[in-house]
């Protein structure tokens, strides 16, 4: 029987050990945070349960264009609606500690055992946790990342916070500055405005989410615009500081930024040290990410990894299929590379964006040949009965074949509107197998097979 051991409890590992298990190996999972790892404790999870209640106090907030008049409360606000933020943050804690034990009790039950405690690599097949040394024909290291730190704005968990510090705030900041403007920092933007703070967007970019659609980031930095929030472009700190009441964030050209809470988003970095990689001779980049290769091999045969400790498209859906690849491989099933090409990822923002395969830049730059078309949904009966505005569907596909290679979904649960895209880029479908698909009538979807109608080409006679 093969013996695997998998340090971190994360996406990359659970699914990981779900797979061993599966094969008939002996599975051993050594973790200290609990399973499921930042993603469900800290990261993901607990972030998307706060901006479920952000989009309903949203939802409130535009009630009155539908017709829904709320007593007690000005024109064309909620009633006086406010947010409970201990309770809101009560219930975040409560959901990722219940996916946590469920994940628990889903591997426990496939026979994986599981070690509490700090794990180090003493040899490529020997896994020390304590005093106990944990034999192993293959190791997968699957040990997360955390949030960078920027010199001169350590946080202290009070006024100066990362993500994972949000949760023990009693009270709405009333002020809150977000340092960074990539997806992490837009969605806890965009959730604190909708919940009732007084938010400033700190951009070091033209734009927000600068790996975004860039018209997607338009139309989400307009959005913002309209609901109150300000957006500093080109505008990168160079510090915070506490004061007797708030916070005051630097810029590099000397502009200062007051208000009462300050959120750091400004990367991830993996966590590798001192757990004895490079002692073993696994390669680790300039960033100290462990280097793999399409199938999750690192530099030393028996050694594999997974998830954000390899830097590669640091979503939970890439660290899970990472993981189930690298067991593939190890325990001897065929399995295809990990292709990142077909990768679906959404930006949890209200209105959320949600992409896949090509994008706009590589199409602009010349690095891929398509065709493409943008559908408003403004024009989308099901959008304009929800009162929503602004967003829209991009396809792309390839010029001779029409086979689709790409989208984009700016709307209303785009998380969800993206299935059919990423469908069709992994089958290798073409617009016009998508355009005789049915759509429901009135749906959002139905600009989706909209969107495909309109790059059908004609057969030649």
């Amino acid at each position: 029987m093969t013996r695997v051991v998998i340090i971190g409890g994360g996406p990359g590992g659970y699914e990981a050990a779900l797979v061993g298990a599966q094969l008939g190996a002996e599975v051993t999972v050594v973790d200290y945070e609990g399973l499921g790892g930042a993603s469900v404790l800290t990261d993901c999870v607990p972030s998307k349960t706060m901006i479920t209640t952000s989009v309903r106090m949203s939802n409130l907030a535009d009630a009155p264009k539908v017709g829904v008049r709320f007593d007690g409360g000005p024109d064309g606000q909620a009633g006086g609606a406010v947010v409970d933020l201990p309770t809101v943050n009560t219930r975040v804690k409560a959901l990722a500690k219940a996916q946590s034990r469920d994940i628990a009790t889903r591997i426990a039950a496939e026979g994986v055992e599981i070690v509490q405690g700090h794990a180090r690599l003493v040899d490529p097949r020997i896994v020390a946790v304590g005093d106990r040394r944990i034999n192993a024909d293959v190791v997968l290291v699957a040990t997360g990342a955390h949030p960078r730190v920027l010199p001169g704005a350590e946080p202290d968990g009070e006024r100066i916070l990362n993500w994972r510090q949000l949760y023990d705030l009693k009270a709405l900041p009333e002020e809150l500055i977000v340092v960074g403007s990539g997806v992490t920092g837009a969605e806890f933007a965009g959730a604190y405005q909708s919940l009732g703070s007084n938010v400033t967007l700190v951009s070091s970019r033209d734009r927000v989410m600068p790996a975004q659609d860039p018209d997607a980031a338009r139309v989400l930095e307009e959005v913002f615009r309209r609901r109150g929030m300000a957006v500093l472009g080109r505008s990168r700190a160079a510090g915070v500081k506490r004061t007797d009441h708030g916070v005051v964030v630097t810029l590099e050209d000397g502009r200062t930024v007051e208000g009462s809470h300050c959120l750091m988003t400004v990367g991830m970095v993996p966590n590798t040290r001192e757990i004895g990689l490079a002692e073993i001779g696994v390669r680790l980049d300039e960033r100290d990410f462990v280097r793999v290769d399409r199938v999750s091999r690192t530099s030393v045969p028996s050694v594999y990894a997974a998830g954000d400790c390899t830097g590669v498209n640091m979503l939970t859906s890439v660290a899970a299929m990472q993981g189930r690849i690298a067991m593939w491989h190890a325990l001897g099933e065929a399995v295809q590379p990990l292709r990142l090409s077909t990768v679906a990822s959404t930006v949890f923002t209200d209105p959320e964006i949600a992409a896949v395969g090509v994008t706009q830049t590589q199409v602009d730059e010349g690095e891929v040949e398509a065709r493409s078309v943008t559908l408003p949904l403004d024009t989308n009966p099901r959008a304009k009965m929800q009162g929503f505005r602004g967003g829209f569907v991009k396809l792309f596909c390839r010029p001779a074949t029409g086979i689709v290679i790409g989208g984009v979904v700016v709307a209303p649960r785009a998380s969800e509107l993206i299935l059919a895209m990423s469908l069709a880029v992994q089958q290798k479908l073409t617009v016009d197998e998508m355009a005789h698909s049915f759509a429901v009538y009135p749906s959002m979807s139905g600009s989706v097979t909209e969107a495909a109608r309109s790059l059908m080409q004609a057969t030649p006679e």
